[in-house]
C-alpha cells in the first residue's frame, strides 16, 4: 500500500488484494478486514521533542499539547523546580501514534548540546519545541545550532504569557493594550536571540493555560507547513478543538479521508455476498462518524472535560448541537443521514470510479455504494463539525 509517498490514494493493487481478501470471507470477518485497512493510517508516528531550562513549563505544554490539564490522569508531572530527570514519552490520550516527550531540562553549567542530543535520542524527534518563560539564552543557542546542524525542525515558544499580559494590565491598568504588550515581548525575545548569534529568529507567544489564545495557531500553522505530507493529517487530528482555525483545518483534514472510504465501499459492493455490501458500508459509516466525534471532542468524556474548564453542563452543551447523531450513533441516526443528504458527488468522482471497472467489476454496483458512502459522510461530517464549531463558540463564551 503506497501510504507513505502518496498517502490519500488507493492504488488498483490496493482493490485488488481487497476484492480477493473479502470474496472469501462472511460478512464479520469482511468487516474487520476493512477496518484494519482504515486503520494502517493510524500507524503513521508523530514524536514531538519539548525542551527548555527548568521551570519553563515544558511539562505543562506537554499535556495542554495533548488536551490535558496538569492534574489529569496520564499527564506529566509538573513543578517550580526540574521534575523531568530523563527523556519521558506521554501518548496522546486519543491517538496512541503521537508521542510528545518530555525532556531533561536545559541550562546547567555542564550543559553541552551535542552530548544532550545524543542523550535524549535526537534521531526520533519530528521537530523540537523550545521553551523559554523570560528570556532565551546562551544554552538555547547552543541547542538549536546542533540541532540545525543535524537538520531537524525547531520552534521557539515563549511560555507563561498569560502571567506577563496580567502583570502589566495591572501595572498599565488605563493605559493597557494587548496588542502592544504582546509585540513589545515577541520583539525582545527575538532581539535577544539574534544578539546571541540566531538569524531570522521566529518566536511564538504561548500559554499552557490557555493554549488556544496567543500564537497557538502561528505555531500550529507552521508545524503543518513544514511537515512530510504523510505527517500532517496525524498532527491535525491529534490538536486540542481550541480555536476556529483549528476545527476547520480538522474537517479538511477529516474530508480528505472521504473519498478513500468510498473506494474502500465501492470495492466490497462487487464481492458477490448477499448483504455484505450493506453491512459493510454501515460499519464503515459507523466507525468514520466515531472518528469524527472523538476528534472534534464532542464524546463525552471531552465534552466533560470542556464542562470543567467552561463551568457549564453536558447537557447545555449537547443542546447547541443540530446534528441527528447527537442522540446517538446507531442504524437510525446514520440511515437519516442518507436521506438529508442534498450535497451532490463531484462528477470527476464517479468517473473515477468508472476507471476502476476492471478491478471491481461493475460500475453500477461501485458507483451507487461509493455515491452512498460519501454523501452520508459528507453530511455527517459537515453537521459534525458545525456542532463542534458551536460548542467551541459556546465554551468561550463568544456569540454564535
Amino acid at each position: 500500500m503506497a501510504m507513505f509517498e502518496d498517502y490519500y490514494i488507493i492504488t488498483q493493487k490496493d482493490l485488488e488484494d481487497i476484492k480477493d481478501s473479502i470474496s472469501t470471507q462472511d460478512l464479520p470477518s469482511a468487516i474487520n478486514t476493512i477496518k484494519e485497512y482504515l486503520k494502517q493510517q493510524d500507524l503513521v508516528e508523530l514524536n514531538i521533542g519539548v525542551t527548555g531550562e527548568s521551570g519553563s513549563g515544558k511539562s505543562t505544554f506537554v499535556n495542554a499539547f495533548r488536551g490535558l490539564g496538569d492534574e489529569d490522569e496520564g499527564s506529566a508531572e509538573t513543578g517550580t523546580i526540574e521534575t523531568t530527570m530523563e527523556s519521558k514519552d506521554y501518548l496522546h490520550p486519543k491517538y496512541k501514534n503521537v508521542k510528545v516527550w518530555d525532556l531533561p531540562g536545559i541550562g546547567t553549567p555542564n550543559f553541552k548540546a551535542d552530548e544532550y542530543l545524543e542523550l535524549v535520542q535526537f534521531e526520533r524527534y519530528d521537530f523540537f519545541i523550545i521553551i523559554a518563560s523570560e528570556r532565551f539564552r546562551e544554552c538555547h543557542t547552543q541547542l538549536v545550532k546542533e540541532i540545525m546542524r543535524m537538520g531537524k525542525r525547531f520552534y521557539f515558544v515563549r511560555s507563561k504569557i498569560d502571567f506577563c499580559i496580567i502583570a502589566e494590565e495591572r501595572k498599565r491598568k488605563k493605559n493597557f493594550d494587548q496588542k502592544k504588550t504582546l509585540d513589545t515581548i515577541r520583539e525582545d525575545c527575538e532581539n535577544g536571540l539574534r544578539n546571541i548569534g540566531i538569524e531570522d529568529p521566529v518566536v511564538f507567544l504561548i500559554s499552557g493555560w490557555e493554549l488556544g489564545k496567543y500564537d497557538f495557531n502561528q505555531l500550529q500553522e507552521r508545524m503543518e507547513k513544514e511537515l512530510p505530507q504523510h505527517k500532517r493529517r496525524v498532527l491535525m487530528l491529534a490538536l486540542p478543538n481550541i480555536t476556529l482555525e483549528i476545527n476547520e483545518k480538522k474537517k479538511k483534514a477529516l474530508e480528505e479521508n472521504i473519498g478513500k472510504v468510498a473506494l474502500l465501499s465501492a470495492c466490497v459492493a462487487t464481492v458477490p455476498i448477499p448483504g455484505l455490501s450493506v453491512g459493510v458500508d454501515l460499519a464503515i459509516v459507523k466507525t468514520e462518524i466515531e472518528t469524527y466525534y472523538s476528534t472534534f471532542g464532542l464524546d463525552d468524556p471531552s465534552l466533560q472535560k470542556l464542562c470543567e474548564k467552561s463551568g457549564k453542563t453536558i447537557e447545555e452543551l449537547k443542546s447547541l448541537m443540530k446534528s441527528p447523531l447527537r442522540f446517538g450513533i446507531n442504524l437510525a441516526s446514520i440511515l437519516s443521514l442518507l436521506g438529508a443528504a442534498s450535497l451532490a458527488v463531484a462528477e470527476n468522482a464517479v468517473e473515477y470510479v468508472a476507471s476502476l471497472i476492471p478491478i471491481l467489476g461493475t460500475v453500477v454496483a461501485g458507483g451507487m455504494s461509493y455515491v452512498t458512502v460519501s454523501r452520508m459522510l459528507k453530511r455527517a461530517l459537515d453537521d459534525i463539525a458545525e456542532d463542534a464549531r458551536t460548542v467551541l463558540m459556546a465554551s468561550v463564551g463568544t456569540a454564535v
